[in-house]
């Protein structure tokens, strides 16, 4: 017999599994650096599981919306984003988790509030309480980011004063607008490419990855998939000039958002447009507003330059595996070229990526949407460095344009696996605390079977 789905229970259960990840988040998650504890701890570990368990939990919950999604009751797109308030809210005030990410955000809102350039320097320029909190890794690198996200960066950091309780909950609200404009544009994206706008919403905005990376990390690619898709929607209708914009500023938050620029042209070409018309009118806007997001932000332009930044040693990128691989036996052989491995592998990756998308548009051009997002899934796939929240910049645009159902049960697949893949400190796994993770889980998996079993056993009285 089916468990009984119904969208209270879905929402009641939703909020318990952020609540939990909230909770566990307290003492096990990306913590400032004077309240962080030891992972052998006993608050430590107990917080460890009760995030795992709010994250089981909470898939859980997105799966059983996901079948309510698909029956004959299907909630309405102001329902489920009803569902996305409950269940973003336990995350509000919660610590940052999976990530240590924001806080080099502050740190370099800081460093442009203070008029140093922020490309030629990491933050341990600047100093001080919000240096400290910034993962040694990125201490001495630049920022990797554009002009309009180190703009925001920068007045939240004249805002708040450097008080870094001030700029944690400042920089989880920019990423919830991001979020927002997302599920704003989600629907109006799904009626453009005759998919079902609930779906879309289901997959895009209501997915794990979502609410645990964009809403609890806090990541600026909230707002970058925000703009991206606000300005896919304007160039759906009469202002292609304006969706350019947008899209470049989207691109001027983090730089793969360029690629939104050829489904602009695009679109254009499919409303009547000349395709040089398009292509012009599109590179001027786009260049006017690069022109002036950047006067205005004060940065210059060395973020060009800063998009090589380097990748942690321990990333699991397709292409910096096998590099390392290539390296290790290399070295075991004797060669000297044991250190051209991995650059030749990233460079090799790069050259994949530009043959897939041009497949991808060649084939799909027209469906620009989905072939944004699936152009997007392959710069996330095969580009140096890879973090499970970058899975979000194809899978927003693939939710809105999937062509079949087959497709988003693929992509639901993906998305359940990399909700599991790191740790709510954001730092290295060791086995302790992938026993705790998975302890945590199982436990979320007993108690979602105990419920399960209680909704299906007989009333008290009731014959067999």
């Amino acid at each position: 017999m089916a468990f009984p789905v119904d969208l209270r229970r879905c929402q009641v259960l939703g909020l318990a599994g952020t609540a939990f990840l909230a909770l566990g988040g307290e003492t096990a998650g990306a913590l400032p650096v004077r309240d962080l504890l030891a992972p052998a701890t006993a608050r430590a570990a107990l917080g460890l599981v009760g995030v795992y368990f709010g994250v089981v939990v909470l898939i859980a919950a997105w799966v059983l919306l996901g079948r309510l999604v698909r029956s004959a009751e299907a909630p309405t797109p102001r329902e489920l984003l009803l569902v996305l308030a409950v269940w973003a809210a336990p995350l509000l005030l919660a610590p940052p988790l999976f990530s240590r990410d924001v806080y080099s955000y502050l740190a370099q809102g800081a460093m442009v509030d203070a008029h140093m350039d922020v490309y030629a320097h990491g933050p341990a320029q600047l100093g001080g309480p919000l240096a400290d909190e910034v993962a040694p890794l990125w201490q001495h690198t630049g920022a990797p980011y554009g002009p309009v996200f180190l703009a925001v960066a920068s007045a939240l950091s004249g805002l708040t004063r450097g008080e870094l309780p001030a700029g944690l909950v400042g920089m989880r609200l920019v990423a919830l607008l991001g979020v927002a404009l997302m599920a704003a544009a989600l629907p109006r994206l799904a009626r453009h490419s005759g998919a079902d706008p609930a779906a879309a919403l289901w997959l895009g905005a209501l997915n794990p990855l979502v609410l645990l990376h964009l809403v609890a990390g806090a990541h600026n690619d909230a707002i970058m998939l925000g703009l991206l898709g606000v300005g896919l929607v304007a160039a759906l209708g009469r202002w292609p000039v304006l969706g350019a914009v947008l899209v470049t500023l989207a691109a001027l938050v983090k730089a793969p958002a360029v690629l939104g620029l050829a489904a602009v042209v695009v679109l254009q070409v499919r409303a009547g447009h000349r395709p040089a018309k398009a292509v012009v009118s599109t590179a001027a806007a786009a260049a006017a507003t690069t022109v002036a997001a950047t006067a205005l932000a004060g940065t210059g332009y060395g973020w060009i330059g800063a998009l090589d930044t380097p990748v942690s040693p321990h990333n699991w990128a397709l292409t910096s595996l096998l590099g390392r691989a290539t390296g290790a036996m290399l070295e075991h052989l004797g060669s000297d070229l044991a250190p051209l491995a991995l650059p030749v592998w990233h460079l090799l990756g790069l050259a994949i990526t530009a043959l897939v998308i041009a497949a991808i548009w060649w084939r799909l051009r027209p469906r620009p949407v989905y072939a944004l997002g699936l152009s997007l899934a392959t710069v996330a796939a095969f580009g140096p460095a890879i973090r499970p929240w970058y899975a979000l910049w194809g899978l927003f645009l693939i939710a809105a344009a999937a062509p079949t159902t087959s497709v988003r049960h693929r992509v639901a697949a993906v998305t359940g696996v990399l909700a599991l893949a790191t740790l709510p400190s954001g730092g290295p796994v060791d086995s302790g605390q992938l026993m705790l993770a998975v302890s945590g889980g199982a436990l979320a998996v007993v108690v979602l079977w105990q419920v399960h079993q209680a909704a299906h056993a007989p009333a008290l009285g009731e014959t067999a």
